[in-house]
């Protein structure tokens, strides 16, 4: 599968349980990315999504129903346990520092960066786009 996450610079997810941002300019660029391929998310992210036409799949227990070539966007599932079936991480960083609450716990430093790419976001001035490789 194909993770796609929002990490601040110590790779944390989530902060006084909730999602780091709910940057308008990120959730355009995931949409132009995954191309109308399936895009699976929990009903947290729902209201992400809302009004855009893509093939959505609400489903909270998304990570173990998706397969090799689907597209997961995780925000506050841990994703432990599943670093075996993903074959590609997708990170939003925000370049700044949360105190995070959930963080990612597959260390994607031994991971190769193949891609990065830099987005004038709408919450912030900077967000970075990095695809990871196995």
């Amino acid at each position: 599968m194909i993770v796609i996450l929002c990490l601040d610079d110590k790779n944390g997810m989530m902060f006084n349980n909730r999602r780091q941002s709910k940057d308008k300019v990120v959730i355009q660029d995931i949409l132009k990315l995954i191309n109308g391929k399936k895009l699976f998310i929990n009903s947290y992210s729902e209201n992400l999504f809302q009004n855009s036409e893509s093939n959505l799949i609400i489903d909270n227990n998304f990570l173990n129903n998706a397969t090799k070539e689907d597209y997961c966007f995780v925000e506050d599932n841990s994703l432990q346990g599943f670093s075996k079936k993903i074959e590609k991480i997708i990170v939003y960083r925000w370049n700044r520092m949360y105190p995070s609450d959930l963080k990612l716990e597959i260390p994607i430093q031994n991971w190769n960066l193949a891609d990065s790419f830099e987005l004038t976001g709408n919450s912030h001035d900077k967000i970075t786009r990095e695809v990871y490789i196995k």
